[in-house]
């Protein structure tokens, strides 16, 4: 046993010798190859050694490393401060399809309401709230509400109401929904019976939605970084649910250099907001600025003494930009910067320059398409500008293609897209339409048709489904369709009224399609039909170029001044000392050309009277602004038919008086006394009062599209009158003009190769005739004076 033991003893020490031979030899050959570690550490370059952070603490951030230097910190990046968090209620009523109220009728149905989230705000609880009320005769467990956003359900309620009664619901919205543009869909199943309802179209199958219905928003905005490479925003947010607001800082002295920059801004801001409201104002400070406005800053340091005070990339000395070296910029690089005033919470835009034509080149970089979009940063330098070329006098976005002969794909969707095949489906399905906007000089003659491209599927109602076409609501024309099988690629041939196409026409397209057979006390089974309207659809249209001016109605798309597109042929004048007054008045004028125009580029001029030189007065359309005590363009207020006079004066015809007071605006086109092609529009009021009826006039797209006549004038009915109420202006349209013209944006030899073009049947039988007739003339003219010539040989 001790043997056993002793040798137990042995080996256990020869066991432990072991180990700790090899960990002798582990912990030697660790040993090597940490000192070998720390050797190849101590042989790295010291950029090496600088370039591995050391670990930071929470509390700590690390701080970038720059070779050659330690604990070097980036500059904090500029941005606007966000405003306090608040509540947001949008009502129902403020959609045009809702009004005063929305109804829901029939079996099933359902409506829409879209609306927008804005940039920088950040949903923390939304709600919709929903009253409603019903039809008695509803049968409450077959009849219910839904509400539905982006496609998901959030709630439903049965319409089980008493008569007169009137409900409410409330649906919390999950914010994860939310999107930068939302639907709200509002969805009613509605039956009378408690076990069929046999008529769909019963008339007491209704239930309505309140006007006071709303949307609520819990938000907290958050900051607004300051970056050009998301332009227009943040100076403009077309998401927006508010106006966005927009102040422009007055310089020292006004000049052609700051009316033209400003107002090409700002009709470049009208063409982006397009529906949106934008409410512009003028400054004479920056301490002015509201928290949440944008302020818009033009012209050199000299005009602009207050871009001293503010906190800007580059710095200034004197009155000279200085660049990264130290040393004042060219005199032709225009410099465009992003800053904040109102304590951080107020965005700024500053387009500046160390002369007045490198300010206007800044500007003319944003209102450039193509040039703006390579735009990034807090600073941009603006050294050449691309060469954009007047447009076509007749080449309009969004309107009818200028040949007579094109097809549907030719013309392009709200997104600027050809417009492709479009499928609806289901036996109520709302019509397929299209913008069929006729270019304001375009008179269409008798004779234009549509070819209609169309298929539909199979499983219909030969009996009673059928196509309409549809002008602006007007019914064309109509086809049964009688294909129980469907039809692919059909055609139908619609001649279209020479009467009735406008520049803001549509056509509509409805398939009428009953399914087969329908079930019984059930909404129809209707998915499986279907008609698309394709893209290859053919237009052979017959037409004249012409306008006749003076007529205001043309003013509603902004012919003749938006012709060419890029405004190159208009001019505003002013008077030579312009009053606020005007100056606003100009804003909302710029702002309405921008709204009806779509170009490249912006070419508008502006002109104080005594910078209008003669030249411009006879090539360019004109559009004078000013009391008649200080208007630029005198000579045309004598103009035939109503006009305003000196000392509160009116003059209509053989009439005149003096009223006190004289609050109206007036609107007048006359034909342009220096050229008989182009106009002149007049603005003038007896008074700023009178001059803001017509900031109200061209700001309101209710005002704005009512203009007619040659004269219009504009009274308020209230102190604070509301956009929202029809009867808080009175309108008086006037047709005086005995000097009439007719504009044409193309030449002689176009329309006769259109009048040609349009009759081309009739071209070999009148060359014929005109053949025939001059041999007739020829033979009778020898006839006569021939033989005289012999008898005196």
């Amino acid at each position: 046993m001790q043997r056993i033991s002793s040798g137990s003893s042995t080996k256990n020490v020869l066991l432990h010798s072991g180990r700790s031979l090899l960990s002798l030899l582990l912990l030697g050959h660790t040993l090597f190859v940490s000192s070998g570690i720390a050797l190849a550490q101590a042989e790295l370059p010291d950029y090496r050694q600088n370039a591995i952070p050391q670990e930071a603490t929470p509390d700590q951030e690390i701080a970038p490393q720059i070779p050659g230097k330690k604990n070097v910190a980036l500059p904090e990046e500029e941005q606007v401060k966000p405003l306090k968090a608040g509540q947001y209620v949008v009502e129902f009523n403020r959609s045009p399809i809702v009004g005063t109220r929305l109804q829901l009728r029939g079996i099933y149905d359902e409506s829409r309401l879209r609306f927008t989230r804005p940039r920088n705000w950040q949903a923390k609880n939304v709600k919709v709230l929903m009253r409603f009320r019903h039809s008695p005769a509803l049968y409450a467990t077959r009849s219910n509400l839904t509400v539905l956003i982006n496609g998901v359900s959030i709630g439903s309620v049965p319409l089980n109401k008493k008569e007169g009664e009137i409900g409410t619901a409330v649906y919390n919205v999950p914010t994860q929904l939310l999107r930068d543009y939302n639907e709200v869909v509002v969805a009613a199943l509605q039956n009378n019976s408690p076990t069929c309802t046999q008529d769909p179209f019963d008339p007491s199958l209704w239930t309505e939605i309140l006007p006071d219905s709303k949307l609520v928003f819990d938000f907290a905005p958050q900051p607004i970084r300051l970056d050009f490479s998301r332009y227009p925003y943040p100076v403009f947010d077309e998401l927006s649910l508010n106006p966005n607001e927009v102040a422009y800082l007055l310089p020292r002295s006004l000049d052609e250099t700051w009316l033209t920059a400003t107002t090409r801004f700002h009709t470049s801001l009208g063409r982006l907001a397009q529906f949106r409201p934008i409410d512009s104002r003028l400054v004479d400070k920056v301490d002015a600025t509201k928290p949440g406005e944008r302020l818009i800053v033009i012209g050199t340091p000299k005009n602009q003494p207050a871009l001293a005070a503010l906190k800007l990339p580059l710095k200034l000395k004197g009155d000279r930009w200085l660049d990264e070296k130290q040393q004042p910029l060219g005199d032709d690089v225009g410099l465009l910067m992003l800053t904040t005033a109102a304590d951080g919470k107020a965005l700024v835009l500053v387009a500046t320059g160390n002369t007045p034509a490198a300010a206007n080149k800044a500007v003319q970089f944003l209102v450039q398409n193509r040039d703006r979009q390579i735009g990034t940063g807090r600073l941009v330098m603006v050294n050449q500008l691309s060469e954009v070329p007047t447009p076509p006098r007749r080449e309009w976005q969004g309107y009818l293609p200028t040949r007579n002969t094109f097809q549907l794909k030719e013309m392009t969707t709200h997104n600027n897209e050809p417009f492709p095949d479009v499928t609806t489906r289901g036996s109520d399905a709302p019509p397929i339409e299209f913008d069929f906007r006729a270019l304001p000089d375009d008179k269409f003659l008798s004779g234009s048709v549509m070819n209609l491209r169309y298929s539909y599927g199979p499983q219909l109602n030969p009996l009673t489904s059928l196509l309409e076409v549809q002008l602006d609501g007007l019914p064309l024309a109509g086809r049964k369709l009688d294909a129980v099988d469907g039809v692919k690629q059909g055609s139908f041939k619609v001649e279209l009224p020479a009467d009735k196409v406008k520049p803001n026409s549509k056509i509509q397209v409805r398939f009428q399609l009953d399914p087969r057979e329908r079930r019984s006390c059930n909404r129809p089974v209707d998915q499986q039909l279907w008609g698309t309207v394709h893209a290859d659809t053919q237009f052979d249209l017959k037409r004249e170029n012409m306008a006749q001016v003076p007529d205001l109605r043309l003013l509603q798309a902004g012919y003749p001044f938006t012709a060419p597109q890029d405004l190159s042929e208009t001019a505003i004048a002013l008077p030579q000392k312009p009053a606020l007054a005007d100056l606003r008045l100009m804003l909302e004028v710029a702002e309405r050309l921008g709204r009806v125009s779509r170009a490249e580029s912006i070419k508008l001029n502006v002109y104080r009277a005594d910078k209008l030189s003669a030249k411009v007065q006879q090539e360019r359309h004109l559009i004078a602004i000013g009391q008649p005590s200080r208007f630029p363009l005198p000579d045309a207020l004598k103009a035939e038919g109503f006009t305003l006079q000196q000392l509160f004066e009116r003059k209509n015809e053989g009439a005149k008086i003096r009223t006190l007071p004289d609050v109206e605006g007036v609107v007048k086109q006359i034909v342009s006394p220096w050229n008989a092609k182009r106009t002149v529009l007049l603005l003038t009021g007896q008074t700023d009062q009178g001059l803001k009826q017509l900031q109200d006039l061209f700001a309101q797209d209710s005002l704005f599209y009512q203009l007619q006549g040659d004269t219009t004038l504009i009274s308020a009915n209230a102190d604070k009158p509301s956009p929202y109420d029809p009867n808080s202006y009175t309108l008086e349209f006037l047709t005086q003009a005995k000097r009439n013209a007719q504009l044409s944006e193309v030449s002689w030899r176009d329309r006769l190769v259109q009048t040609l073009g349009g009759n081309w049947l009739l071209l070999v039988p009148g060359t014929v005739v005109i053949v025939l007739l001059a041999y007739g003339i020829s033979q009778a003219w020898l006839n006569r004076y021939a033989p005289h010539d012999k008898q005196e040989k």
